[in-house]
């Protein structure tokens, strides 16, 4: 039996002929259409030939690749029953083929009767063409199998041969790096107890050199926010594919008789350049249900403008100011709570500190509703002090292995959330500050890796059911506080996957919002997170985390495309400062519309040091560009912009947009389309002649941007 998933232009072809679990022949560009026979044609022609000194029977990658069947790569599933049932040879059972609200499904059940172990296993392909992949296995025994690995896996076309990820640290996520496909495995965990700094946001792989607007690629994402593993890998005979799943500790998953372990789900995209991939996956979470359906407000967070020096008459001035601006959401950042002085202490103990806030928070909350703002406050409800009440009272709530503290980190501990009492405990806190004030939104931060992750009092590992916790301790409050908002912070972003974003609004992109490194970690970071999501703050004018000054509009127009906000004490600005820093949160506000629900795109320009990106509204009609010089140019003047995402078949207005009074002078003449568009005559281009020759680039100093608005005047004819 072979079935054919199709949607979007996108073609998954499935085979069940095999003696194991499906296999997926194909993934990626349509096959148009395909009948019963075409389809029974296609498998015939891929069964892999028989070859000297190989198997007799050769395997093809399933599903669920299993030694049992002849594959010998990397097996989709491991583990034993006290050291027997190794090597289990799941057969299929059921299959069935349904249409489903946001696309079309396969579902399989697969026995292996002497391991007593059954699998069962959903492929969907939603209505934007992803390809959703989500396994399960059950002990169908009457004795305990431990559970080691269970990986999703999709095929890749014989043109991937470049491979494309991201690895990072702390102020510098998610910095992209390649090499060659070649044979053998490529294989990138964290065992951080979430996904880390370094961790690798999509594991992507192409044909040579493939760009953001070029190039057959591939890529995977794995929705979950602990410990995982991704594979790119290349067999010996010649089969290519991507992998993904949960990376267990031992005795993580043991399956008592009758249990299940359900895999993370793994999602993959497809596209001609990675700006089509990205706007599959953009496309499939904003599908979600629980995506945000409100404008996502200007957000002003306090952390950048007062640190820990709480005091209400500085923070009531700080809120006038922010309202004054056209901030929406105010929120008050670490130190609030008893105790907490610095960074060193306190966590555990989530009360209203009375020295600082005698009157409680409810004064400062009430100035900042009162002002038309949203409020929220922060909390990292994961992480422990040791001079904590709670940590003296309850030492057995923090997680160690052997009676042994880890090596702290942040002068901090971890609390085992999977330790029922202290769930309630942690529940119980937040419930009661939510419960006694105004509040509609929370900071949550996560300022650790995860080392000797394991229960103090039974010593097993605790990675997968503290992730599985703070899953259901976020949705439990939400169904508590209709409306409550939760952004995902950890240490910046050292916790961005499609796990965490189910439960929350958006992430914390980065702690460093140097707008310069902020290009590179906003551009990959965009690979699978819509940029509603991704909070995109203008901070002061000298970066707090690399030294560097910029001016305002370099650090605004980095900032403008995602969720914005300010990372700012802006309680001290100047008239002026204050006039410019509004037309700016102006602007936002005017584009938001369609930076939160267009096409995000980025130019494949031959000089590295352009940076040309930008959100092309959803029916093409109009566009906002930032036009950025990282560095010194390669040529002076510099090359041509061209703009990736527009309608062929319509001619577009170009203009600076609002807050450009005129280019950045730097000594030059004035620029021909610049000039034009300020007197109030723009030029008008086709979509095909601004995607193919493009414009002149202007002169800029590095790091410097500008925007460009482009707006459709109608569709071409023949006249035209």
């Amino acid at each position: 039996m072979t079935i054919h998933l199709s949607a979007a232009d996108t073609s998954v072809v499935i085979d069940a002929s095999g003696p194991g679990v499906p296999t997926i022949l194909h993934w990626g560009p349509s096959l148009g259409h395909l009948n019963e026979q075409r389809l029974s044609a296609l498998a015939a022609s891929l069964v892999p030939q028989r070859v000297s000194g190989g198997l007799d029977v050769p395997a093809q990658l399933s599903v669920i690749p299993q030694e049992a069947f002849g594959w010998q790569g990397t097996p989709g599933f491991t583990g034993h029953r006290q050291g027997a049932n190794i090597f289990p040879a799941f057969r299929l059972v059921s299959l069935e083929q349904t249409e489903t609200a946001g696309g079309q499904e396969v579902v399989f059940t697969a026995d292996d009767e002497v391991a007593c172990l059954r699998a069962t296993g959903s492929i969907s392909l939603t209505a934007g063409g992803v390809l959703r992949q989500q396994l399960s296995v059950t002990n169908t025994g009457d004795s305990d199998y431990e559970v080691r690995s269970l990986l999703a896996s999709v095929p890749l076309p014989d043109s991937a041969v470049e491979v494309l990820d991201t690895t990072g640290r702390h102020l510098r996520e998610r910095s992209p790096q390649r090499h060659l496909f070649t044979q053998g495995s490529y294989r990138r965990e964290s065992r951080r107890g979430r996904p880390g700094a370094d961790a690798s946001v999509v594991l992507a792989a192409g044909t040579q050199s493939f760009g953001f607007e070029t190039g057959l690629v591939h890529a995977i994402h794995l929705a979950w926010s602990g410990n995982h593993q991704l594979s790119a890998e290349k067999t010996p005979t010649g089969q290519a594919f991507l992998s993904a799943g949960e990376l267990l500790l031992p005795e993580e998953i043991v399956l008592a008789p009758g249990q299940t372990y359900t895999a993370p789900l793994m999602m993959a995209s497809w596209g001609h350049g990675l700006n089509q991939l990205s706007a599959r996956f953009h496309d499939e979470v904003r599908s979600r249900p629980a995506h945000p359906s409100s404008r996502r407000p200007v957000t002003l967070n306090t952390w950048e403008a007062v640190y820990f020096n709480h005091d209400l008459n500085r923070l009531t001035r700080l809120a006038d100011k922010a309202a004054a601006l056209g901030v929406e959401r105010f929120v008050l950042d670490d130190g609030w709570f008893a105790g907490r002085r610095d960074d060193t202490s306190s966590l555990g103990d989530w009360f209203v500190d009375p020295e600082v806030w005698p009157d409680g928070l409810t004064p400062l909350i009430d100035h900042v509703r009162g002002l038309g703002m949203e409020f929220g406050l922060w909390f990292e409800p994961e992480m422990i002090n040791l001079d904590s009440k709670l940590a003296v009272d309850h030492p057995d709530w923090i997680v160690q292995a052997e009676g042994r503290l880890p090596v702290p980190g942040r002068q901090q501990q971890v609390l085992n959330l999977a330790n029922p009492a202290a769930y309630d405990y942690i529940l119980d806190c937040i419930d009661a500050i939510l419960g006694s004030h105004d509040i509609s939104y929370i900071k949550w931060d996560h300022n650790r890796d995860l080392l000797d992750a394991a229960d103090a009092s039974t010593g097993h590992a605790v990675i997968h059911h503290n992730v599985a916790a703070v899953y259901r301790l976020m949705r439990t409050l939400k169904d508590r506080h209709p409306g409550l908002e939760i952004e995902s912070c950890a240490s910046g972003g050292a916790r961005v996957d499609l796990g965490i974003l189910d439960q929350t609004d958006r992430i914390w992109t980065s702690d460093c919002i140097d707008p310069l490194e902020r290009l590179t970690i906003q551009k990959y970071t965009g690979l699978l997170v819509p940029p509603e999501l991704m909070g995109m703050h203008i901070s002061g004018p000298t970066s707090h985390s690399t030294g560097r000054t910029h001016t305002l509009p370099f650090r605004a127009a980095t900032a403008i495309f995602g969720h914005y906000g300010i990372e700012w004490d802006i309680s001290a600005l100047t008239e002026t400062e204050t006039a410019d820093l509004k037309e700016w949160i102006d602007l936002h506000v005017q584009w938001r519309d369609i930076l939160h629900t267009g096409i995000v795109v980025h130019a494949d320009l031959p000089d590295p040091a352009m940076d040309l990106r930008g959100t092309v509204a959803s029916d093409q009609s109009a566009a906002l560009f930032a036009y950025s010089l990282t560095a010194s140019s390669a040529s002076y003047p510099p090359g041509k912009l061209t703009f990736p995402g527009l309608d062929p078949g319509r001619s577009y207005t170009l203009r600076l947009a609002s807050p450009y009074t005129s280019l950045p002078g730097n000594g030059q003449s004035p620029l021909a389309w610049a000039e034009a568009a300020l007197t109030g005559t723009p030029l008008a281009l086709t979509g095909t002649s601004l995607a193919h020759v493009g414009i002149q680039a202007p002169v800029l100093f590095p790091e410097q941007s500008i925007l460009i608005e482009l707006h459709a005047t109608g569709s071409l004819s023949a006249a035209d």
